[in-house]
């Protein structure tokens, strides 16, 4: 763990503490000087100040890193000094006043409250932005308020190009200098009903509005609205079959072991335990009184069990401090939120670990056409592993996924680093699919429970029964004994996009010899 991630995780734990006792006493939490009142800022903390809860009031002295008093809910945060990126991002409610400069993308994806920067900020301020007020007292620079739909820019200095690129709602309000707007931007005059407007804003901070302001605001919404093509998977793994490379066999008798476990970083003695290999999408946690279902982990929205994943959106960054505590891990789902660099993501991930338990997994999913960044990030940041989304933007075959997955996963040494791989399906998977994904080098097929017409317990016990049959059929009494030897391609075009061997061919297409 870096330094500035291990500092910055024991602020943020240290601050819960004391916001418990700030709150019951209405009290301002100071942090940056000691007891005596000498000065002791803070230098570089990343994903710190975030998730205030309403009428909570905080105080810091220093200069901060990415994501600064990001998702909050409601507190007042006054930073005495700078911050890079992310500073507010997500803001549901609140008040964030920043006594110097800020980086990039400062109020990102916020909905509401307010941000008060009395220096300059960097580009994309308020950039998809849906309510909400910005205030920059000094500069603003490039793609100002872009895709914002929603809130107000205020901007008393000048502004960088392409000011409102792609903006479909809100306002920006410009004093200074101001170069042509960006594409679905339009530019006029402020009106004399926008100058009270703006002044209620301005006056309490002791700042004014001149009259010959401009303000951008949308040409037409339905020019720049953006439909994202939807991601599917054509096919699964039926058309790779399993094959035995025991000459022993197995009776009903023996010791079948079809569990996985999962173990964190650092943490080899305990783990999640898989009764079955399949991690099950759900969008909240389970209730229902079953042994096999209560011992089966699911990856969920929210209301987690203690052996369940949280998976984090964007849908839910802001509300889910209450269940990081509950869960046995997070997954941080890159595919729906904006996009970021290594030290946001990172930041992103110190706010969110802070407030877990010991020992839990941390883990980011992403498509499989960024696999290779994907790997590289579960190393370079020293998370749990990953999951990766199997499924393309027009359709795709799983087991076009299988190479580029392994390639990646190798050239990385990811089973060397004890990282855990899980692939995500977009249908319940059968024992067969649990099997092949096992050969294949995952740990976990994740996938949502897409059979109606049978219950989840159901489900469990088919699958369990399943997967003991195929065990003694294969000759083997635990699954991490399947390997991709196991595998064999169906048909040509399997063997081809797949690189396993072709079944009675018995070996990969020329191709893949290479390989």
């Amino acid at each position: 763990m870096r330094e500035v991630t291990a500092k910055s995780m024991k602020l943020n734990r240290d601050l819960e503490k004391m916001l418990s006792e700030a709150l019951d006493r209405d009290l301002l939490v100071r942090i940056g000087w000691g007891r005596g009142g000498d000065e002791k800022p803070k230098e570089g903390e990343i994903g710190v100040i975030t998730h205030l809860p309403e009428k909570s009031r905080v105080l810091l002295l220093g200069n901060l890193g990415e994501c600064a008093g990001a998702m909050n809910q409601g507190g007042n945060f006054t930073l005495q000094g700078h911050c890079s990126s992310m500073a507010g991002a997500f803001q549901e409610r609140g008040r964030i006043n920043i006594e110097k400069d800020a980086g990039d993308k400062i109020g990102t994806h916020m909905i509401g409250g307010m941000i008060n920067v009395q220096g300059s900020v960097s580009n994309n301020a308020g950039e998809l932005m849906r309510g909400g007020t910005i205030i920059v007292k000094g500069h603003s620079g490039e793609r100002t308020g872009a895709g914002m739909s929603g809130g107000t820019i205020i901007v008393l200095g000048s502004v960088g190009k392409e000011p409102g690129v792609g903006m479909t709602g809100g306002k920006i309000i410009v004093a200074g200098n101001c170069p042509p707007p960006g594409q679905g931007a339009d530019m006029r005059s402020m009106e004399s009903n926008e100058i009270s407007e703006i002044s209620e804003h301005l006056e309490p901070l002791g700042l004014s509005i001149n009259k010959d302001a401009l303000v951008i605001v949308a040409v037409d919404k339905s020019d720049n609205n953006t439909k994202t093509p939807k991601s599917s998977i054509t096919e699964g793994f039926e058309k790779i079959s399993i094959t035995t490379s025991s000459s022993k066999s197995l009776s009903e008798y023996n010791a079948l072991d079809n569990h996985t476990l999962i173990n964190s970083i650092g943490n080899e003695d305990e783990g999640l335990l898989f009764p079955i290999p399949w991690l099950i999408e759900r969008d909240e946690g389970i209730t229902e009184n079953s042994e096999i279902v209560s011992q089966q982990p699911f990856l969920v929205k929210s209301n987690p069990r203690n052996n369940d994943l949280l998976i984090i959106n964007k849908e839910n960054i802001i509300t889910a401090t209450k269940d990081l505590g509950k869960c046995s891990g997070i997954v941080l789902n890159m595919t729906s939120l904006p996009s970021m660099n290594d030290a946001e993501i990172e930041a992103l991930i110190v706010s969110m670990t802070s407030k877990v338990q010991e020992k839990s997994l941390i883990m980011l999913k992403d498509r499989v056409e960024r696999v290779e960044n994907l790997f590289r990030l579960i190393v370079e940041l020293n998370l749990d592993g990953a999951i990766v989304d199997a499924s393309s933007p027009g359709g795709s075959r799983a087991a076009a996924a299988l190479p580029r997955i392994g390639l990646a996963a190798r050239a990385i040494n990811m089973k060397e680093q004890n990282k855990t791989l899980m692939i995500e399906l977009d249908k319940c998977p059968s024992a067969e699919d649990l099997i092949v994904a096992k050969g294949a080098g995952f740990s976990v097929i994740v996938a949502p429970q897409t059979n109606e017409k049978i219950s989840i317990e159901e489900t469990l016990i088919e699958l369990n029964s399943n997967l003991r049959g195929w065990m003694i059929n294969l000759g083997i009494q635990s699954l991490e004994e399947v390997t991709r030897r196991n595998l064999r391609a169906m048909d040509y075009d399997t063997a081809a996009i797949s690189g396993l061997r072709l079944i009675g061919y018995d070996r990969p297409l020329p191709m893949w010899l290479g390989n």
